[in-house]
């Protein structure tokens, strides 16, 4: 599951999500048996943890959206930034 998780790491958001939906849609189909079933709930877990992360990140970067005195954005500032 190691693997997994470092795969998992490396994907961008459209890619886990896509897997994601992969394992929602053989989950959903009843035609996995349960151990596998087992693992690929724990891999879409994992799958959704990312995506959540990932978004997390953009909404903190959306928020540190600087605005002038008109109100208007004027450019942003990376959402590490103090």
């Amino acid at each position: 599951m190691e693997g997994q998780a470092q795969a998992i790491d490396g994907m961008s958001f459209e890619e886990a999500l896509r897997a994601l939906e992969d394992v929602v849609r053989k989950l959903e189909s009843g035609d996995v048996p349960l151990e596998e079933s087992i693992a690929l709930y724990e891999r879409g877990e994992a799958l959704r943890r990312h995506c959540q992360a990932r978004l997390d990140a953009a909404q903190a970067r959306i928020e540190k959206i600087v605005q002038g005195p008109d109100g208007r954005a004027t450019g942003t500032v990376p959402f590490d930034a103090g």
